[in-house]
C-alpha cells in the first residue's frame, strides 16, 4: 500500500509542478536567481482599469520584475530582486497609483523555498587546540550534504553550509559530539514569518510584557506588535525555535496573562470581506434613507394637494420643497458619495481612467446644474425643472451595483475557505519523555504542528498534516487528493497526506510536511493561481477597460454637441422641449444618460468573475483547473475519457430497488429488515462496550 500511495503524492506534486506551465518552472528559475516573491492586499481596486495602473506602477518600479494582480481577490502577486527593491517600495508604488496596500505576512518572501542550501552557526564547546579546530572540520565535511564547514577557535563557533533536506541541524549536533565535543544550534538562515493573535493584550503593561518576553526568546529575527488588533507579525528562524515553542514561551513567561494563537491567512482575509461588505451595505442604507425622500417629493407629492402646497411655500426667495431636495442630496453627493470622489481624484490624479471618473461626472453634473437652477429661480422667478433626485438615485443605484459586488467577491473565494477546512483545526500531540517513552498527550492548534511530532488520529477524524504512520494500521478515505473512493489500507511506515478521513483504527503519526509543503496547501496554491489567471478573453476586455471611459466622455459630449446644434438649428420641433426647460437642458440631459449608463462596468467583472467562480466550483468538486485559459479552450471539449471506475463510483453500494416474491407488503418487508437491522447494531454496540 505505502509504494502505491508514494506513487499517488508524485503524481499528485508533478501536476502541482506543472500547473502554470512555464510560468511556474520560470518562477523556480527567479527564485532561485536570488528573487523574492511578495503578496500584497490591494484595497480601492473597483475595475479592469485599476488593475492595469497597479500592474503598470508596479512594473515601472526598479527591481521589479513581474507583477500579477487579481481584482477579485484584491491581491497582488510581485516577484522582485531584494537588492534592487524592498517590500516597502513595492507598497509605496501601489499607494502613489491611488491605492491602499499591505503586505501578507503569510507570503514567503522571506526565504525562497527552493533554496538548496543553508548556513547555520553552530556554538561548539570543548575546543583547545588547532588540532581539535581540524578534527571538527574533518567530521563537518564527511557528513553527507554539507557543503562547507568553517570552524574557529577563539569564538568556539562553527558555520556549516548543508542541505537541510539531506541533512537536519540535529544531525549535525549529534556528528559533533559523538567526536567527543558539546554543540548547539545558535542560528541558521532559514526564516519564516507568522501572524499571531493575541488574547489579554488590553493595556500598555501587557504590550510591555509582551516586548520583554520577544526580545528574550531565542531565534526571533524581529516582531512587529499591532496593539490596536492585538496582533504580532514575527519573522523567526525555524531552525533555532519553532512556531509552538514561541506560543508556549508567551504562555509561560506571561503565567498566562497572554495566550497567542496563529491567525489563519484566509480566515483574516475573509473577515476583511464580510468588514468591506457591511462598510457597503452601510452606505448603501444611508442613501436609500435620504434618496427616497427625494424622489417622494418629485414624483408622490405634486399628487397630494396638502403636501404640495406645503412644499411650494416660500422660506425667503427658496421653496420649502427645493430647499429640502437640496440639503437631502448634498449628504448624497458629497457624505455618501465621498468614497467615489475619493476613488476619481486618485485615478486622474496618476494619468488613469475608472467607473468612478464616469459616476462622479455624470451625478455632479446632474447635481452643479439643479443648483443652478435653483438659484436662479430663487432669484428670477422663472423656476426652471431641476434634477436633484436624478444623482441622488444614480449614486444609490451604482452603490447596489458596488454592494452586490462585494458580495459576489467574498463567495468566490469560498472554495478556498472549503480547502483550507478540510485540516482539523486541532490536532493531538504525544509527549515523549527524553528516553522515548511516551508521557501523554495534547490537543494542539494544528497550525502549531511541526516537522518531526508525532500525532495520534483517532477512528472518524482527519488526518492533521503530511506523514509517515509510526504505529497502528487503519484504512484511509484519500478520494479528497485522488479521487479513488475506495479507502487505502495503512501500515507502518505507510505515507499519509493531511486533510484525507482515517476510518476505523487508530494511528500514530510522524508529521513530515506542514504549512506550505503539504499537498493540500499545494492544492490552494493551485487554485490560488488559477484564479490569478487571465483568460485570454480576458486580456482584451482589459484593453478595452483601459479606453472605456475616454470614449464614453467623448461621446457624451458629442451626444450634448449634436442635440444642442440641432436644437438651435430648430432640426427637431419646440414640443420635444417642455415650456420650462430649454435646449441647453434638454442636450445636457442626454448627454448625462450616456455617462450613467456606461457607469457599472460589467465587461472589467465579467471574465475575471467567471474565472474565479468556475475554478472555485471545480475546487468544490475535486476538480483542479489549471487557469482561465484552460477554461475557455474546455468549450471546444467533445468527449471525455476517464482512465478508472474509482473517479466516477462512490465506493458505497446503495439499495436501488426492492422487490417481495412472496405475497407479503413491500412496507412491511422493509419494516422487518428495519428492525432486524437496528437489532444488529445493538448487538454489535453492546460486544464493544462489554
Amino acid at each position: 500500500g505505502g509504494r502505491d500511495d508514494e506513487m499517488e503524492e508524485v503524481a499528485l506534486l508533478g501536476s502541482y509542478g506543472e500547473a502554470e506551465g512555464p510560468s511556474s518552472r520560470k518562477g523556480q528559475e527567479e527564485e532561485e536567481a536570488g528573487m523574492r516573491r511578495a503578496q500584497v492586499r490591494v484595497t480601492g481596486m473597483t475595475c479592469s482599469a485599476c488593475t492595469g495602473a497597479v500592474e503598470a506602477a508596479l512594473s515601472a518600479r526598479r527591481g521589479v520584475r513581474s507583477a500579477a494582480v487579481s481584482l477579485l481577490q484584491n491581491r497582488a502577486h510581485v516577484v522582485f530582486d531584494p537588492a534592487l527593491a524592498k517590500e516597502e517600495d513595492i507598497v509605496e508604488a501601489i499607494e502613489d497609483a491611488g491605492f491602499e496596500a499591505e503586505i501578507l505576512p503569510d507570503s514567503a518572501v522571506s526565504q525562497p523555498k527552493s533554496q538548496k542550501a543553508l548556513s547555520g552557526q553552530f556554538r561548539i564547546g570543548g575546543m583547545t587546540c588547532a588540532a581539535c579546530v581540524n578534527s571538527v572540520e574533518g567530521i563537518l565535511k564527511k557528513l553527507p550534504g554539507v557543503n562547507r564547514a568553517v570552524v574557529a577557535l577563539a569564538t568556539s563557533l562553527g558555520e556549516v553550509e548543508y542541505d537541510p533536506t539531506a541533512i537536519s541541524k540535529d544531525e549535525i549536533v549529534q556528528a559533533i559530539e559523538d567526536a567527543g565535543f558539546e554543540a548547539a544550534l545558535v542560528q541558521s538562515s532559514e526564516q519564516d514569518k507568522a501572524l499571531l493573535g493575541l488574547i489579554g493584550l488590553h493595556t500598555e503593561r501587557d504590550v510591555n510584557l509582551l516586548y520583554d518576553i520577544l526580545r528574550k526568546t531565542e531565534g526571533l529575527r524581529q516582531f512587529d506588535v499591532n496593539s490596536v488588533r492585538a496582533e504580532v507579525e514575527i519573522t523567526f528562524d525555524p531552525e533555532v525555535v519553532g512556531l509552538r515553542s514561541v506560543v508556549d514561551i508567551i504562555d509561560m513567561e506571561s503565567s498566562g496573562r497572554l495566550k497567542a494563537h496563529v491567525q489563519n491567512p484566509y480566515v483574516r482575509s475573509s473577515s476583511n470581506d464580510a468588514q468591506e461588505a457591511s462598510k457597503m451595505l452601510h452606505l448603501l442604507r444611508s442613501s436609500l434613507f435620504l434618496s427616497i425622500p427625494v424622489f417622494f417629493m418629485r414624483m408622490v407629492c405634486p399628487h397630494i394637494s396638502f403636501i404640495n402646497s406645503f412644499l411650494l411655500m416660500h422660506c425667503g426667495p427658496f421653496r420649502i420643497g427645493d430647499l429640502l431636495k437640496w440639503m437631502l442630496v448634498s449628504v448624497v453627493q458629497f457624505v455618501v458619495g465621498k468614497r467615489f470622489y475619493v476613488a476619481a481624484y486618485r485615478a486622474l490624479r496618476h494619468g488613469s481612467t475608472n467607473m468612478d471618473v464616469l459616476v462622479v461626472l455624470g451625478t455632479t453634473a446632474t447635481y452643479v446644474y439643479s443648483v443652478c437652477a435653483l438659484l436662479y429661480g430663487a432669484f428670477t422667478g422663472f423656476h426652471p425643472p431641476m434634477y436633484f433626485e436624478t444623482s441622488a438615485m444614480i449614486i444609490t443605484f451604482v452603490l447596489l451595483g458596488k454592494y452586490l459586488e462585494v458580495l459576489a467577491k467574498g463567495r468566490t473565494s469560498d472554495a478556498i475557505k472549503k480547502l483550507v477546512e478540510l485540516v482539523p483545526a486541532t490536532a493531538i500531540l504525544l509527549l515523549k519523555y527524553k528516553d522515548g517513552k511516551y508521557a501523554g498527550e495534547k490537543e494542539i492548534d494544528a497550525l502549531l504542528i511541526q516537522p518531526g511530532d508525532v500525532l495520534k488520529v483517532l477512528p472518524g477524524s482527519k488526518i492533521p498534516a503530511d506523514g509517515i504512520v509510526t504505529w497502528g494500521t487503519s484504512h484511509v478515505d484519500e478520494s479528497m487528493v485522488t479521487g479513488e473512493s475506495a479507502s487505502i489500507c495503512k501500515e507502518v511506515s505507510s505515507s499519509v497526506i493531511g486533510g484525507t478521513m482515517n476510518l476505523n483504527g487508530i494511528l500514530h503519526i510522524q508529521a513530515a510536511k506542514v504549512g506550505s509543503g503539504t499537498v493540500l496547501s499545494q492544492i490552494i496554491s493551485l487554485v490560488e493561481t488559477a484564479q490569478m489567471s487571465k483568460a485570454p478573453i480576458q486580456k482584451f476586455a482589459d484593453y478595452v477597460a483601459g479606453i472605456f471611459v475616454p470614449i464614453v466622455i467623448t461621446l457624451s459630449l458629442l451626444t450634448f454637441c449634436t442635440w444642442f446644434v440641432c436644437g438651435t438649428l430648430g432640426a427637431y420641433p419646440n414640443s420635444w422641449v417642455s415650456e420650462t426647460s430649454n435646449c441647453f437642458v434638454f442636450s445636457l440631459m442626454f448627454s448625462i444618460s450616456v455617462v450613467v449608463i456606461a457607469c457599472p462596468c460589467a465587461l472589467g467583472l465579467a471574465t475575471p468573475t467567471a474565472v474565479m467562480v468556475a475554478t472555485g466550483v471545480g475546487a468544490n468538486h475535486g476538480v483542479l483547473v489549471k487557469g482561465g485559459d484552460a477554461l475557455e479552450r474546455a468549450q471546444n471539449v467533445n468527449y471525455i475519457i476517464f482512465d478508472k471506475t474509482g473517479t466516477l463510483t462512490q465506493g458505497k453500494a446503495t439499495v436501488t430497488t426492492t422487490k417481495v416474491f412472496s405475497g407479503m407488503d413491500v412496507g412491511d418487508f422493509l419494516t422487518l429488515v428495519a428492525s432486524a437491522e437496528v437489532r444488529q447494531h445493538k448487538l454489535l454496540w453492546n460486544f464493544v462496550y462489554s
